[in-house]
């Protein structure tokens, strides 16, 4: 996907990361038929049946939003994602030819949910085009109500989060590492691809760690509202995400338990 209009300094390199993502979703998956290849059409939702997804393989789609474009898809995304969501109505055009890779939507999702990647992945694909959508928005408002979305970059010792903040953003590291501590003990690390401070937006609470860079970081922020609609409209995500968080909660409790076991034996 690539905005129309004036891009932010941020978006090309995340336009990179996400036309990388469905192929990686689609790997080892049979698509359910031949290319479909299309002359110039003016509302490819007219043409494609409901219960498929299309990877583009070659052109352009132009996507209006109630009559006004928007964006366009190109190689590499994915179409059809839409399906089954009352949304304001998006229509997907080309004036020049096109060719879809098309996939049963229900093998596909199926085929994501049975591997942990490519939950995390999927995740990945819609945050990243939320939060180019977002960004956009924000550019048709006035900069006093322009809401804090795009990228943040840390140097190594740098605090991401503090233990004891509000939390009012989700955050995902897009590349680096960093660590979480609790008190001043290291509890985990935070890899690359990994959603950090879900877990206080959900509760409400105030951080319960802090995360500190341990190299440079570039981190996507996405406001919590923003994090919690995606979550609410995608129940399956957010039931992926869950169980992240309890593994991750897991872990967390053995370290801690570790951590105590030698002031417990004097």
């Amino acid at each position: 996907m690539y905005l129309l209009g004036e891009q932010p300094a941020y978006a090309d390199q995340l336009i990179n990361r996400l036309q990388s993502i469905p192929s990686q979703l689609l790997e080892g998956l049979d698509p359910s038929g031949e290319p479909l290849r299309l002359e110039r059409v003016d509302d490819l939702t007219q043409a494609l049946p409901g219960n498929q997804l299309f990877l583009i393989e070659d052109g352009l789609l132009h996507a209006l939003v109630d009559g006004r474009p928007l964006f366009y898809l190109q190689e590499g995304d994915l179409v059809g994602l839409r399906q089954g969501i009352e949304m304001p109505s998006c229509r997907y055009s080309s004036e020049e030819a096109i060719s879809l890779i098309p996939y049963n939507r229900g093998a596909v999702f199926k085929h994501i949910y049975a591997s942990e990647q490519r939950q995390e992945l999927f995740i990945q694909y819609l945050i990243g085009h939320t939060a180019l959508l977002s960004d956009a928005l924000a550019r048709l408002k006035q900069p006093e109500i322009r809401p804090a979305t795009g990228f943040q970059h840390f140097a190594a010792g740098e605090e991401l989060i503090h233990q004891g903040d509000e939390a009012d953003h989700v955050f995902v590291i897009i590349e680096g590492h960093a660590e979480a501590f609790v008190d001043g003990h290291k509890v985990g690390d935070v890899q690359k691809d990994e959603i950090f401070g879900a877990m206080a937006v959900f509760t409400r609470e105030r951080r319960s760690a802090t995360v500190v860079a341990s190299e440079p970081c570039t981190v996507m922020v996405i406001p919590k509202d923003q994090f919690l609609s995606l979550m609410q409209s995608n129940p399956r995500i957010a039931h992926s995400l869950i169980e992240s968080m309890a593994r991750r909660i897991d872990l967390l409790n053995k370290e801690v338990t570790q951590l105590r076991q030698p002031a417990d034996s004097e």
